[in-house]
């Protein structure tokens, strides 16, 4: 295999776990597979099939930075994450489908009646002022980063607002759905700067995956 550096190279920054293991096999549907080895142990950088492309993968919230500071020339990450990121340098040039959710306001009913002032817990801080601003609300903000299914239970907060996938955590917890804020999935995002330096190879790319996404 030809070792690729500088110019030639390409790195696909991706967000671990659920939209890791969904990529691989949206990536496969290009012909970048991941060498066999490098998946059986702890590496974060990954050869691929293609020896001119190697993977990324790193923590969600910093695939945008990485691919903001040019580190990493593509990036495959939940629209929540780029919800948050208050940096630039980025395109979104294609809502690639996979690992769908919603983001929502949930809580426990008797709890939201009876509050004149919101309390939220939350990691999606930007996301939820914006929310509820666009109501024409103030909440007061609790940041959490897990299991937020608790806060209301145990009165920490009224409600929370959180990534939905089936709705079973929150059926478990007590909890209902009470507003949807947003559809999230998976987007491809690309470096500004990159675009130009390696115009003809990353359009070729971004090219691949929304044929892949529609596929």
């Amino acid at each position: 295999m030809t070792t690729q550096t500088g110019k030639d190279l390409i790195t696909i920054a991706i967000s671990k776990g659920r939209v890791f293991e969904e990529s691989l096999d949206l990536l496969a549907s290009l012909n970048i597979q991941v060498v066999e080895k490098d998946l059986e142990g702890r590496k974060l950088l990954l050869s691929t099939s293609q020896p001119g492309i190697r993977l990324l993968v790193i923590r969600s919230k910093d695939v945008p930075t990485y691919v903001q500071y040019g580190v990493a020339e593509l990036g495959i990450v939940g629209k929540d994450v780029l919800m948050e990121f208050t940096g630039g340098g980025i395109y979104e040039p294609v809502d690639l489908g996979i690992a769908k959710c919603r983001l929502m306001v949930a809580g426990m009913e008797p709890q939201l009646q009876n509050s004149t002032r919101l309390r939220v817990a939350t990691k999606y801080v930007r996301s939820t002022q914006q929310h509820f601003a666009a109501k024409g609300l103030q909440v007061e903000l609790i940041k959490l980063y897990g299991s937020m299914e608790l806060a209301p239970v145990l009165g920490l907060a009224d409600c929370i607002v959180d990534l939905v996938a089936t709705g079973n955590t929150l059926k478990a917890n007590g909890l209902t759905p009470i507003e949807h804020i947003a559809d999230i999935s998976c987007r491809l995002i690309v470096n500004k700067a990159a675009m130009k330096i390696k115009s003809a190879t990353l359009r070729r790319l971004i090219e691949q995956f929304k044929l892949a996404a529609k596929g």
